[in-house]
C-alpha cells in the first residue's frame, strides 16, 4: 500500500531527507577539514579513497532535490490551477534568488560587506522556478522533449570554442566559480549556472505524473526501477566510450580503485550528462524499492525532507559558528582579517588549519542529530498552521 497523507508522499520526503543528511557532510568538509582548501578531494594525484569517496557521495544532493522540486511542482499542480501555480513559483523563486544572493551568502562568507555576491545551487533552483512558473503553461509532452534536450544536448557546448567564455554563457551553462564584476568592489560568483538545472527540474517535473492517483504503484515501482537501471546502465557505456557527455575523460590509473574513481569522476559545475545519470539513477531506484518503507529510521530521515529549506539554512550557520570555534581554539582572534579562498572571503577560516577526517565525520552526525528536533518542530508547525509564509520555508 502507498504510504502518503493528504498532501506529501512518503517516498520523496525520505529520499530528499537522506540527501539533506549526507549533504551537510559536504559542508563540513569544507569548513572544517584542514585540507579543504588545499586539495580537491577528487583530484587522484593528491586524494585517497576514503576522501575521494566523501565528497562523491555528495554529488547526490543538488541532482536529487532539484530532480524533486520539479516532481514538488507537479503535485501542487493537482492542488492549485495554473495561474496559482505560475504565481507561487514565481514568488517562490524570486525569494530563493533572495535568500541566496543575502542569507546563503552571508552564511558562507560571515562578511557584511558582501564583497561576493555567491550564485549557488539555491539561486539554481530559484531562477528555474521563475522559468517554471512559464513553462508549466506548456503541453506536457512539449515540456518533457525541452528537458531532454537540454539535459541530453547541452554538453553539445564543450566542442563549440566560442560559447566558452562571457558572462551570459557562465550565467546560462559555463559557471564553474566564475566571478564577474558588478559594481566598485563587488563581484558575482557564478558556480551553478542555471541551464542544466532547469532541464533537470522539468524532467523531475514530469516524473510527478507517475504519481498522479490513476497510476497503481506496482506500476510506477516498476516503471521507476526499469528507469533507474537503464540511467546507470547508459552511464557506464557513455562514459566507457570516453566520447560525449563529460568534459573531462576517464583513464587507466595505477590500481583498480583509482581507476574506478577516474571513472567516476564526473563534472559537476555545470553538472554533465553522465553526472546526471549517475545520480539520478540511483535515486530512482530508491523512489522504487523504498517507497513502502515504514521504520523509526526511516520516519526519522523524512523529517528532514519535509522541512529542507529549513535545514539547509540552519545547518550553514551552525556549521560556520563551529569553523569560528576552532579558529579561536588555534589561537586567532575574531577580528582577523578573511582568509580569501577561491576569490570568496571567508571569516574564520584559515587554509590549512581544521579537522582531521574523522572528526569532521564526528560534528557532521552531531549536527544532524542536533538539527533533529528542530526540524520535527517546524515540521509539526508547518502541518498545524496554515499561514502562507510557511509555504515559502
Amino acid at each position: 500500500m502507498e504510504i502518503t497523507d493528504k498532501k506529501r508522499i512518503y517516498s520523496l520526503d525520505l529520499l530528499r531527507g537522506l540527501v539533506m543528511i549526507i549533504m551537510a557532510l559536504d559542508h563540513a568538509r569544507d569548513f572544517l577539514h584542514f585540507d579543504a582548501f588545499i586539495h580537491d578531494p577528487l583530484d587522484l594525484k593528491s586524494t585517497g579513497p576514503i576522501l575521494f569517496f566523501t565528497r562523491w557521495i555528495t554529488h547526490f544532493c543538488a541532482p536529487v532535490f532539484v530532480f524533486l522540486a520539479g516532481t514538488s511542482i507537479f503535485l501542487q499542480a493537482k492542488r492549485k490551477n495554473k495561474a496559482e501555480l505560475s504565481s507561487f513559483l514565481f514568488k517562490r523563486g524570486l525569494w530563493l534568488v533572495f535568500v541566496e544572493l543575502v542569507i546563503i551568502t552571508f552564511a558562507w562568507t560571515f562578511d557584511t560587506s558582501y564583497p561576493v555576491l555567491i550564485l549557488g545551487v539555491i539561486w539554481a533552483i530559484g531562477i528555474s522556478m521563475l522559468c517554471m512558473a512559464v513553462l508549466i503553461h506548456l503541453p506536457f509532452r512539449l515540456l518533457l522533449a525541452l528537458g531532454l534536450i537540454i539535459v541530453f544536448g547541452h554538453n553539445v557546448f564543450d566542442f563549440i570554442p566560442s560559447t566558452n567564455n562571457g558572462l551570459f554563457w557562465d550565467f546560462v551553462r559555463n559557471g564553474n566559480f566564475a566571478f564577474h564584476p558588478l559594481f566598485a568592489g563587488h563581484e558575482i560568483a557564478i558556480i551553478y549556472p542555471f541551464l542544466p538545472w532547469l532541464g533537470l527540474m522539468m524532467l523531475g517535473y514530469c516524473l510527478g505524473v507517475m504519481y498522479s492517483s490513476d497510476v497503481p504503484f506496482e506500476r510506477r515501482k516498476l516503471f521507476l526501477s526499469r528507469l533507474g537501471w537503464v540511467c546507470i546502465l547508459f552511464f557506464v557505456l557513455l562514459r566507457w566510450t570516453n566520447v560525449y557527455g563529460n568534459p573531462h575523460l576517464w583513464s587507466i590509473q595505477g590500481n583498480s580503485m583509482f581507476t574506478l574513481m577516474s571513472f567516476l569522476d564526473v563534472h559537476k559545475y555545470p553538472p554533465s550528462l553522465l553526472y546526471l545519470c549517475i545520480t539520478i539513477g540511483p535515486a530512482l531506484l530508491f523512489l522504487a524499492y523504498f517507497e513502502n518503507m515504514n521504520t523509526k529510521w526511516s520516519q526519522r530521515v523524512s523529517v528532514y525532507g519535509r522541512v529542507p529549506f529549513f535545514y539547509y539554512v540552519m545547518h550553514f550557520y551552525i556549521l560556520h559558528f563551529v569553523a569560528m570555534g576552532v579558529f579561536v581554539i588555534n589561537g586567532h582572534a575574531l577580528n582577523e582579517a578573511c582568509s580569501m579562498i577561491f576569490g570568496i572571503p571567508f571569516r574564520f577560516v584559515v587554509v590549512g588549519e581544521g579537522l582531521t577526517l574523522k572528526y569532521v565525520y564526528l560534528v557532521w552526525i552531531l549536527l544532524v542529530l542536533a538539527l533533529y528536533p528542530c526540524c520535527k518542530w517546524f515540521s509539526d508547525l508547518k502541518q498545524r498552521k496554515k499561514y502562507w509564509w510557511l509555504s515559502y520555508l
